[in-house]
């Protein structure tokens, strides 16, 4: 509560800024800012993107609490959170135990602890000034999720292989550990006569390059198409449905029913979905949808829609965006001189045109009108 409040009505705007993202930014944010650069990219010709998909060695672990402290400092909170703050992480009691087995008690004053609301909030803190320094490169980051976007025009990569080498420096002088072995490469690229790109190393390790990933939970694949990430969301909600039809063979009534449906089958079908569901082929939301069908079908109640549930999620995420003006999208939603519009997103591409802040823009506007 303490640093929503400092988020909030904090003095000075750095401070403001660092804490209200770290506190306020959900997946669907992360994805979606990662994929309107991607896509808003390659609308331009001789273009392509690669994606480094960061993975740290036990991140939460190797916090240094002095570094921390110097950078809440550098933010401007306050000495006395600060100290509060630094209390909190040094020399932490630590036990194990084992069935009837108690190990001995170690003292811990490296990292945060696992499990902890504040952890990973601190952990977003410490990493607040790993900032990309190349205008054609991005660097998204969720929790201890870090991904790196270079923005490549006829060929050069130069400013991409930089910010990779200044991400190795950074992570050596804040005593995070790069695993190179997990970190993965995916390379977008709708290019007629694209050629071999040449690999890419950390530490002298080539990074392993995929065709596709599961970013925050949601499987990207190279060529911007869901019908993976679907394939596998469907799978798992088809296992679920069985244990719906169990519920039921107990006869159980239908709001307990529709309760198990909303937190475990509708949950998993909706994740995220503002993302994905407005690029999907027709097939796919047929394959979806017939889920929700079977679904009705053994609660014996209707069941709303994922088209409905899709478009309320976009105006409710456009409704939040357009009030936060710490939000990475904020600046898309800009009104019209009219004041009753908002401004659409000039797109020479459906894949564009389909994700979620030129669809957002396009459901804000037409509920406007209502």
């Amino acid at each position: 509560m303490y640093f929503r409040r400092t988020g909030r009505n904090g003095t000075q705007h750095t401070r403001s800024r660092a804490v209200s993202r770290a506190v306020a930014m959900a997946p669907e944010d992360a994805i979606a800012t990662a994929l309107h650069a991607v896509l808003s990219h390659l609308e331009q010709r001789q273009s392509y993107v690669r994606m480094l998909f960061v993975d740290y060695s036990s991140a939460f672990n190797t916090i240094i609490p002095d570094i921390l402290i110097n950078k809440l400092v550098t933010l401007g909170l306050p000495p006395l959170t600060c100290a509060w703050i630094k209390d909190f992480l040094t020399n932490r009691p630590q036990t194990v135990r084992l069935g009837p087995h108690l190990s001995s008690t170690r003292t811990l004053s490296t990292g945060s602890p696992q499990g902890c609301v504040l952890s990973p909030l601190l952990y977003s803190l410490y990493t607040h000034d790993c900032s990309p320094t190349h205008n054609n490169t991005l660097i998204i980051k969720f929790a201890d999720d870090t991904t790196v976007v270079g923005l490549i025009s006829k060929g050069d990569e130069a400013d991409y292989r930089e910010e990779v080498l200044k991400l190795a420096a950074w992570c050596s002088e804040n005593n995070l550990a790069l695993n190179t072995k997990k970190t993965k490469e995916l390379i977008v690229d709708f290019r007629r006569h694209n050629t071999d790109l040449a690999p890419l190393y950390i530490n002298r390790e080539c990074v392993e390059r995929v065709h596709t990933f599961r970013f925050l939970g949601v499987l990207i694949s190279a060529d911007i198409s869901w019908t993976e990430n679907i394939s596998a969301v469907v799978k798992k909600a088809q296992q679920r449905l069985h244990f719906l039809r169990v519920l039921r063979q107990y006869k159980l009534n239908s709001n307990l029913l529709l309760t198990f449906y909303r937190s475990s089958i509708e949950s998993l079908l909706t994740y995220c979905i503002t993302v994905w569901y407005g690029s999907c082929a027709k097939a796919d939301r047929v394959r979806l949808q017939s889920v929700v069908k079977t679904a009705q079908k053994i609660i014996g109640c209707p069941l709303p829609s994922l088209m409905d549930i899709y478009s309320s999620r976009c105006l409710s995420r456009a409704a939040n965006i357009i009030k936060d003006s710490s939000h990475p999208g904020f600046n898309m939603f800009s009104l019209l001189p009219s004041g009753k519009r908002y401004r659409c997103i000039n797109t020479k591409t459906h894949r564009l045109k389909n994700s979620f802040f030129p669809k957002a823009i396009t459901t804000l506007n037409s509920h406007m009108h209502r």
